[in-house]
C-alpha cells in the first residue's frame, strides 16, 4: 500500500519513522513551508531518506491536487496537520485520508484540544484517528484511545508521555485497519461535541481571587504554552511548574513565602507554590535563579498592575 505522509514537527517525524521501520511504502511527504532558520524535523527525515518532499503554502491550488493525484497513492496519513485541506485533496489517494487529533472527538474539536480539558479540570481525555472532511475535526471516527489526566499533569506531560507515543502507535494501527479493509467510519454526534479555539495568553491570565483548583488547572493546562501569567510590579511573569496546597489565611495574590525551593502565593481556598518561571523578556528560571535575579519577598502582592 502506497502512503503519503502529511504532517509536521516531532510528531510527524515519529509517525514517518514508525511507518518506515515497518517497511511501509512511503511515496511522498508533505509538510509545512519553511519558517525561519529551523528545519522541520519531518522535512529533515524525508530528505535523509531521499523521499519526494512537497511544501505547498496552500492545498487549494489546483496544481497541488494534480500533483497529489499523480502519486497514485492508496492512503494519506495526516500526522499533526493544522491547515484545512479541501475534500478533493483528501480524496486524491485511492482510499482517502486519515488524521490524528488529540482528543476524544466530538469533544474538544479545535487547535488547542490538549490544553482545554486540563484547564476545565477534566480527568480523562484521549486521541482520535478519523477520516477528515471539509469541516474542522468533524469527519467519521476510525479509532479512539482514552488517556487519564493525572492531578498534576501538564500540557507537556500529557502530550509527550501519553498522547504523542500513543498517537504514533494508533496511526500505525489505523493503517493496518485500512489495509485490511476493516477500518470503521463512525459518524460523530454533533450534539455531544464541543469546540474551543486557540488557547492564547489572554485566556490564561491568573486571577488570584479565583478558586485555587481553577488556578492550578489553568497553570497546568498552559504549561509550557501559552503559559499562564501574572504581574509583578507591572511586568508579566509567566508561571510554569507549580504545586498546590489547600491552606492559607493570606489575601489572594500575596506572597506567603519565597526561597530557593519556590514562591508560594495565596489564592482563594489555598495557595500555589511556583518553582519555575519566565520573566517578561527573559528566559525560563528556577525558583533559586529567580531569587537571585529578581527576588520576591513575603508580603509582595502579584497581579496588581
Amino acid at each position: 500500500m502506497k502512503l503519503i505522509i502529511h504532517g509536521q514537527q516531532a510528531f510527524g517525524k515519529a509517525v514517518l519513522e514508525s511507518l518506515l521501520e515497518r517497511g511501509e511504502d512511503v511515496c511522498a511527504v508533505y509538510c509545512a513551508p519553511d519558517k525561519g532558520s529551523r528545519t522541520d524535523p519531518l522535512k529533515e527525515l524525508a530528505e535523509e531518506q531521499g523521499l519526494p518532499l512537497f511544501q505547498p503554502a496552500s492545498f487549494k491550488d489546483a496544481a497541488v491536487l494534480e500533483q497529489m493525484r499523480s502519486l497514485n497513492a492508496d492512503l494519506c496519513v495526516m500526522a499533526y496537520v493544522t491547515l484545512l485541506v479541501p475534500k478533493p485533496v483528501l480524496n486524491a489517494p485511492r482510499l482517502g485520508s486519515i488524521q490524528y487529533h488529540p482528543s476524544l472527538l466530538p469533544l474538544h474539536k479545535g487547535p488547542s484540544s490538549i490544553n482545554w480539558p486540563i484547564i476545565f479540570g477534566k480527568t480523562q481525555t484521549g486521541l482520535s484517528i478519523f477520516w477528515p472532511d471539509e469541516g474542522l475535526d468533524t469527519g467519521p471516527i476510525l479509532l479512539q484511545k482514552e488517556v487519564e489526566i493525572g492531578p498534576d499533569d501538564t500540557l507537556g506531560s500529557l502530550y509527550f508521555n501519553h498522547l504523542f507515543p500513543m498517537g504514533v502507535a494508533a496511526m500505525t494501527e489505523a493503517v493496518d485497519l485500512v489495509r485490511a479493509e476493516t477500518a470503521p467510519r463512525i459518524e460523530q454526534d454533533p450534539s455531544g461535541g464541543s469546540y474551543e479555539g486557540w488557547c492564547t495568553p489572554d485566556d490564561v491570565r491568573i486571577d488570584w481571587h479565583q478558586d485555587v483548583d481553577q488556578i492550578y488547572n489553568m497553570i497546568r493546562g498552559a504549561n509550557p504554552q501559552p503559559g499562564a501569567w501574572t504581574t509583578v510590579a507591572g511586568k508579566r511573569l509567566t508561571v510554569l511548574d507549580s504545586s498546590k496546597s489547600d491552606n492559607t489565611d493570606s489575601d489572594p495574590g500575596t506572597v506567603i513565602a519565597a526561597d530557593a525551593s519556590g514562591i508560594t502565593v495565596a489564592a482563594n481556598g489555598g495557595s500555589i507554590c511556583i518553582s519555575r518561571f519566565k520573566p517578561q523578556g527573559g528566559s525560563k528560571l528556577s525558583a533559586a535563579e529567580m531569587m537571585e535575579q529578581s527576588p520576591l519577598n513575603a508580603g509582595d502582592v502579584l497581579g496588581v498592575d
